[in-house]
C-alpha cells in the first residue's frame, strides 16, 4: 500500500531514530508544527522540500511525489468518478508540458531578428505627442512611412514635426476630423492612448454605442474604419478598475465588436530596460486571428537612473531653499511624492517638476569643508539647518555679562537637553556643520532619456514643454520590445 506524505516521512523518520525535535529542528520550525505535517493536519512549504528530503535521506523527487500525490487524493477521495478527473488532468498536464517544451526552445525577443527588415512599415498615430513608436522603429533601423499623425497640444505637434517625416497634410489636431474609411487597407500598424472617461452607458449595452463622447470612441472608430493589420492602444494601469472595472469591461466588449482578436498585460518600463517604475497596461489586437501573441518577457535591468544623467548640467536646474525643503520633508518622502538618488525613476508624469514631485539629483559640492561629514537627504531635512539669524546667536561668543567656547562638531557630544529646540549657544547644546550639497531636478533630456530616447531627439520647445511631453510619452524601449516580439515586418507588405 502507497503510503501518503505524513505517513512516509513518518515511516522515514521512524527508520532513522530520529525524534520529531531533530527533524523539526533542521526544517527551523517548531516540533509542534511539524507534528501536525505528519499527520496531515498542516502543509509544508515546498521551500522546505530539499531541507526535508536531507534529513530524512530520501531523494526530493520522492518527497515530491508523495506531497502532490496526497494533495489529489484529499481532493478526490469522496468523487466517485476520481478516474474521469485523473484522466483529464492527465492529458492537460501532458499538454502544459509539451508548451512549455516548445516555448523553451523559441527565441527571446532580445534575440530575436526581423524576417523582412528591408519592408516600409504604414504607422499611424493618435494621440501622438512626441511619438514613442515612431521613435521606436527610428531606433529599430526599420523604414516607416507616416500615413498620419495626430494631437490637440500644439507643442507636441512643434516637437513631432521637428522629428519626423511628416507634413501638415498628414497630420490632424483633433482627432474627431480623422476620416478612417480614406485610409482602409492603407495601415499596417495603429497606435494611440486616449484619456479614458467613465462611459455613461455602462452596464446596459457594454460596446461600442456605450463609448460615444469619448475618445477612446474615436480610438475604436478610427480602427473600424480604417481596418489596420494591428492595433497597440495603451492606458494607464488604473484603467483596468476604473469605475469598479466596468469601463475595461467596455473596451473589451468594443475591440470583439471590432471583429479583433486581441491580448492585453500591464508592462513595466523597468522589466524593459528602462530603470523607471512606470506600469501600463497594452492592448494588442491583430486583424488576422490565426494570430497566436505572447507578450515579451521581462529582461534583468542592467542599468540605474544614474546612468541616463548627464555629466554637466546648468545651474537652473538646482532647487532653491522652498524645493529642497519640500523635497526633503519626512511628510513628503512618506508620501513617495519624490526621491532622490534613486536607482530606479518613479514614473514620469507630466507636471512633476514644476511642483517639486518625481525624481531629483543630490551632488556634492567640488570643495567639502568637512570631509568627515556626509550629508544625507533622506535623513536630514532642511528645517534643522539654522537660518543666518539664529546661527549668528548660537555661535556667538558671547555678551559682555556672559562667555561662552564656541565649539561644534564636538566628537563627544554635550549633555543632551530637553530644551534644545530653544537652540542655546554652542557652548550648551551640540551643532554640527557639514557640506548640505545641491538637489536639482532631472533636466528634459535625461528626462528623455529615461523614456527611451536618444540624444538625437531634437528639443525645439521650452523645457517646460519638454517635461510635459516627455511626462506624457509612452516608453520607447517597452514598444521596441513589443515590435521585435510580434515581428512587426510580418505585417508589412513587400
Amino acid at each position: 500500500m502507497v503510503a501518503t506524505f505524513g505517513e512516509y516521512i513518518k515511516q522515514r523518520r521512524t527508520e532513522l531514530g530520529f525524534p520529531m525535535r531533530k527533524v523539526a529542528s533542521h526544517l527551523d520550525i517548531d516540533t509542534s508544527t511539524y507534528g501536525k505535517i505528519e499527520r496531515e493536519e498542516r502543509t509544508l512549504s515546498t521551500e522546505l522540500m530539499p531541507s526535508l528530503a536531507e534529513i530524512l535521506e530520501t531523494e526530493h523527487k520522492e518527497l515530491l511525489n508523495h506531497y502532490y500525490s496526497t494533495k489529489l487524493i484529499q481532493e478526490l477521495k469522496d468523487y466517485t468518478d476520481y478516474k474521469d478527473v485523473l484522466n483529464i488532468v492527465n492529458e492537460q498536464l501532458e499538454l502544459y508540458v509539451s508548451n512549455q517544451i516548445r516555448l523553451s526552445f523559441q527565441k527571446k525577443w532580445t534575440e530575436k531578428e526581423f524576417e523582412h527588415p528591408n519592408r516600409t512599415t504604414k504607422v499611424a498615430t493618435l494621440f501622438s505627442g512626441i511619438g514613442a513608436i515612431e521613435y521606436a522603429f527610428k531606433r529599430l533601423n526599420l523604414n516607416t512611412e507616416i500615413i498620419f499623425a495626430s494631437d490637440i497640444d500644439k507643442f507636441a505637434k512643434e516637437s513631432y514635426f521637428a522629428n519626423y517625416d511628416i507634413d501638415e497634410t498628414r497630420w490632424y489636431n483633433d482627432v474627431k476630423d480623422v476620416n478612417g474609411k480614406k485610409y482602409k487597407g492603407k495601415i499596417d500598424i495603429l497606435v494611440g492612448g486616449s484619456p479614458c472617461q467613465s462611459f455613461s452607458m455602462v452596464g446596459k449595452r457594454k460596446g461600442f454605442k456605450d463609448t460615444r463622447g469619448t475618445l477612446f470612441y474615436e480610438f475604436a472608430r478610427i480602427v473600424k474604419e480604417s481596418q489596420p493589420k494591428v492595433f497597440i492602444f495603451e492606458n494607464v494601469k488604473g484603467l483596468i478598475n476604473h469605475d469598479k472595472g466596468n469601463t475595461f469591461e467596455t473596451i473589451k466588449a468594443t475591440f470583439d465588436e471590432l471583429g479583433y482578436k486581441y491580448f492585453y498585460q500591464v508592462l513595466n518600463a523597468k522589466d524593459y530596460g528602462m530603470p523607471q517604475h512606470r506600469e501600463r497596461i497594452f492592448v494588442i489586437g491583430f486583424k488576422d486571428k490565426s494570430v497566436n501573441f505572447e507578450f515579451p518577457e521581462p529582461i534583468k535591468l542592467e542599468y540605474k537612473m544614474q546612468d541616463f544623467l548627464e555629466d554637466y548640467t546648468e545651474s537652473k536646474y538646482y532647487l532653491k531653499e522652498k524645493g529642497v525643503k519640500f523635497v526633503t520633508s519626512s511628510k513628503n518622502r512618506k508620501k513617495r511624492y519624490t526621491q532622490i538618488n534613486g536607482d530606479i525613476a518613479l514614473c514620469q508624469k507630466a507636471n512633476q517638476q514644476f511642483n517639486w514631485h518625481g525624481d531629483f539629483v543630490f551632488e556634492n559640492q567640488e570643495k567639502q569643508e568637512f570631509d568627515e561629514f556626509v550629508f544625507d537627504v533622506n535623513e536630514v531635512e532642511e528645517k534643522y539647518y539654522l537660518s543666518e539669524k539664529v546661527k549668528n546667536y548660537v555661535l556667538s561668543s558671547g555678551t559682555k555679562n556672559f562667555k561662552t567656547t564656541i565649539k561644534t562638531d564636538l566628537e563627544v557630544a554635550r549633555p543632551l537637553l530637553q530644551s534644545m529646540h530653544k537652540m542655546h549657544r554652542a557652548g550648551v547644546d551640540n551643532y554640527v556643520t557639514h557640506n548640505k550639497g545641491r538637489i536639482r531636478k532631472l533636466t528634459p533630456k535625461e528626462c528623455l532619456r529615461l523614456m527611451g530616447f536618444r540624444d538625437d531627439f531634437e528639443q525645439i520647445v521650452s523645457d517646460t514643454q519638454m517635461y510635459r511631453q516627455a511626462g506624457d510619452a509612452g516608453v520607447v524601449d517597452i514598444y521596441i520590445a513589443i515590435l521585435k516580439q510580434m515581428d512587426i515586418t510580418k505585417f508589412a507588405k513587400k
